[in-house]
């Protein structure tokens, strides 16, 4: 079996159980990282910890689910960055400016409104970077829904120096989500330092992230639909 398969398999299994325990809000969880119950909670756990305390700059996605913990965030006085969705715009991250902006742009549709777009090169250095899952084992291995967004903002951060090795990789899911089979990793890939669920903190081990962003890897309508990787193929 490929990689993709296996990865395939693993997001179908953890998406049944999720809608089969009524552990999403909505039904349709498939295809989506999902808005699991509880999130409210893991986002609270997450703020007692100190390596959120620490943190003043957050990277996060626009997922409903990581909702809770971006508002949270500003509601504490952090600058956050929140990807574009789909990343279709040359200027693929959201400034969220507490200071300047109400806690409400923490939403995609806010955010689109209000927010202004900034590329890697405008951002300040990151301390927490907090990514949506479909699953994730204890190692810190983990699937998102399988678009490959989160691991373009990933490199793009880090090639831009925005990421080092002290920078803490979060995720936030419902218990469910956590798996004890093995994950498939490829070459892009990067695991999450810290599993925060409605009622566990999880520590991975060991670190992995990947130094650099491949375009071969991407399919051509992929790289036309994203301007940033567009145009890095174009130069």
């Amino acid at each position: 079996m490929g990689s993709d398969q296996a990865k395939h398999e693993v997001r179908d299994r953890v998406w049944d159980l999720l809608e089969r325990e009524r552990a999403v809000r909505e039904p349709g969880v498939h295809g989506h990282i999902p808005d699991f119950v509880g999130c409210e909670r893991a986002a609270e756990l997450l703020a007692s910890l100190p390596d959120w305390r620490s943190a003043q700059v957050v990277k996060a996605n626009p997922d409903r689910a990581q909702l809770p913990v971006r508002a949270r965030a500003l509601r504490e006085g952090k600058l956050v960055y929140m990807a574009v969705p789909r990343l279709a715009d040359e200027r693929p991250f959201y400034e969220l400016d507490p200071d300047r902006l109400p806690v409400e742009v923490a939403t995609s549709k806010a955010a689109e409104a209000q927010a202004p777009k900034v590329t890697p090169s405008q951002m300040r250095p990151v301390n927490l970077v907090l990514c949506g899952s479909v699953a994730v084992n204890r190692q810190g291995a983990r699937l998102g829904k399988g678009a490959g967004y989160s691991d373009i903002e990933f490199a793009l951060a880090q090639e831009a120096g925005l990421i080092d090795a002290s920078t803490i990789i979060a995720t936030t899911v419902h218990d469910l989500q956590v798996v004890s089979e093995f994950v498939p990793e490829e070459e892009h890939d990067f695991r999450v330092d810290l599993i925060v669920t409605p009622s566990e903190v999880i520590r991975c081990a060991p670190s992995r992230r990947p130094s650099v962003l491949r375009l071969e890897r991407f399919a051509a309508d992929k790289i036309a639909a994203i301007p940033v990787l567009a145009k890095r193929a174009s130069d």
